[in-house]
């Protein structure tokens, strides 16, 4: 509560130019990249960093396509116009869930079963080269109980929770955040930044969604709650002899949910299952340092193309504070510069305890098909050498692969996606175990902030296939679509292996109808949902008589509506 007083009374009185389109507002953002995918839209924007900059320092539209005016008017006027103050949108964005969580790059959401909001409103104000976005959220959620793992009417025996123990035991991903409702003032989508010649350095909270990806970023997203940190970064592309360039170096702080799994008191073989989220000290809830890097290049001899890299490291603080006085070596605030391959590790403990992950991703717009191809390929560990990348490429990686294209039906426009993504270890883990993606065994809550993943929304150990067809008219959009999803099959082989129990897998068969529309002063953005889950948390009857039989399947609804109202003061 101090820092959001902090933010409205100190900051404004030295306000004396990064304005972006927060991720909320995704929709306004794809709206933008379908805009080019339709040729409607010159830019050369990749759209695999958000969120995106239009302040003064930042990108520009035509108005007939984006009025940033018209988005953010300006209310106030002065130092000879040098300076300004804008009033942003109103964003009341809403989810409901019938019988248990469903959750997919809702930012400051939880997992929740029951009525949630977010409501944000907020100024933005520029002089010169400073800028300042105030974007404050408040979240409340219902959090009402729902049956979880291992209490559904089969539930499951001792040594299967044993197993499922040793996943949570290495990442902060809570089934439920606690028992009460949640009623929080957030500092949200806000930010103060120095900006000059398409260049941005300040603080922010703002969510960051990192790679061409539509649905599952991989490395970074907004399934979870923004997290304080320092940002260096482009606003707009920048031109060189061979093509642009776009990067953002973001180091930060991650912070526990303080929420742990179900049943902490269960023991098993004489060993109670639950252990404490401790680093090399002792001590619990330290909170991580976190470093990031994106570099996306457009070469200029292939049109279209766009290519990049991305890295990131956490650790936590008391290691990069060097408090781990028994190791030997010397920790570093840039972890991301740090070798890439292992076999050039100076100090052992300290890359041991260091969780990172690298890869790469690219998009191809093929402007006269009005397509685009999309993937990732990343790492969650570092590889030897070279030799080792080439011979066991497919070891701890996970994949994206996407396609988007606009097609005529009757003189109408439509618009189909398709999105596939492999979070799960290959076959090779029988050889050589990776364990599952932000799972880590030394930094114990895993790639995650306020117990949910900064990644892929699916989580770890599970796939994901997405087909939809939208139907695109004017600044409106309405469509359906239909997305399987194979929940944790990291944990299935490892929990059933010794059973050689084929038929438990959990699958999740979501059939979607959106609608999206810009009106006069409100952009509307809807999603419902029905969600078929079969063996739901890995649950099965057990049947002398008959082997294959149904487990616990259940049904579940899903609503989410996105509302911004834009104040009509611009004319």
């Amino acid at each position: 509560m101090k820092q959001i007083i902090f933010y409205f009374l100190i900051i404004p009185l030295f306000s004396i130019n990064s304005q972006t389109i927060n991720l909320n507002e995704n929709y306004i953002s794809d709206y933008l990249r379908i805009g080019v995918l339709n040729n409607q839209l010159e830019t050369n924007i990749s759209f695999t960093i958000k969120p995106i900059d239009i302040g003064t320092n930042g990108l520009n539209f035509e108005k007939k396509i984006f009025d940033k005016e018209n988005y953010a008017p300006t209310i106030l006027n002065f130092f000879k116009s040098k300076g300004k103050i804008k009033l942003l949108p109103i964003d009341y964005n809403i989810e409901f869930n019938e019988r248990h969580p469903y959750n997919r790059n809702n930012g400051s959401m939880i997992p929740n079963r029951g009525y949630q909001h977010i409501i944000s409103f907020g100024f933005y104000s520029e002089i010169g080269p400073l800028s300042i976005q105030i974007k404050p959220e408040h979240l409340f959620s219902e959090n009402k109980d729902f049956k979880g793992f291992g209490e559904g009417e089969i539930g499951h025996y001792p040594v299967i929770w044993a197993r499922r123990y040793s996943a949570w035991n290495n990442i902060d991903m809570p089934e439920r955040f606690g028992n009460k409702q949640h009623n929080e003032l957030l500092i949200g989508q806000s930010n103060i930044k120095l900006n000059f010649k398409g260049l941005s350095l300040g603080i922010s909270n703002e969510n960051l969604w990192w790679g061409p990806s539509i649905r599952n970023s991989i490395m970074m997203s907004n399934h979870a709650r923004g997290f304080k940190h320092i940002t260096f970064n482009s606003s707009r592309p920048h031109k060189t002899k061979i093509g642009y360039f776009e990067w953002q170096l973001v180091s930060g702080r991650l912070e526990s949910s303080g929420y742990t799994p179900p049943n902490t008191d269960m023991m098993y073989a004489g060993t109670k299952l639950y252990i404490p989220k401790i680093n090399q000290n002792g001590s619990t809830d330290d909170w991580r340092y976190f470093q990031g890097l994106i570099l996306s290049y457009s070469p200029k001899w292939i049109d279209g193309l766009t290519i990049g890299f991305i890295r990131w490291a956490q650790m936590y603080s008391a290691l990069v504070e060097g408090t781990y006085t028994w190791m030997v070596g010397k920790p570093s605030y840039f972890p991301v510069f740090n070798n890439l391959f292992r076999k050039s590790d100076r100090y052992i403990d300290y890359e041991g305890q260091t969780d990172q992950a690298a890869g790469f991703f690219f998009k191809w717009l093929w402007k006269d098909s009005k397509a685009e191809f999309y993937g990732e390929f990343h790492h969650n560990d570092s590889k030897q050498n070279i030799r080792d990348f080439i011979l066991d490429s497919d070891h701890s990686s996970a994949v994206t692969l996407g396609l988007h294209k606009i097609f005529k039906i009757n003189s109408s426009d439509f618009l189909f996606n398709w999105e596939w993504t492999k979070m799960e270890q290959s076959a090779g883990r029988l050889l050589r175990s990776a364990s599952s993606w932000y799972l880590h065994g030394y930094v114990y809550d895993g790639y995650t902030n306020r117990g949910e993943v900064i990644g892929s929304g699916i989580g770890p150990g599970s796939n994901s296939h997405y087909v939809s067809l939208s139907k695109l008219t004017d600044k409106e959009k309405m469509g359906i679509a239909i997305e399987i999803i194979d929940q944790d099959n990291d944990f299935n082989y490892e929990a059933f292996e010794s059973s050689s129990d084929y038929r438990r897998y959990w699958k999740d068969i979501n059939f979607h109808v959106n609608y999206t529309k810009k009106f006069k002063d409100f952009w509307v953005s809807s999603n419902l949902a029905y969600i078929r889950s079969l063996n739901y948390q890995w649950e099965l009857s057990e049947d002398v008589s008959q082997y294959y039989v149904p487990g616990n399947d259940t049904n579940n609804f899903h609503l989410n509506l996105k509302l911004s109202y834009i104040f009509p003061l611009s004319n």
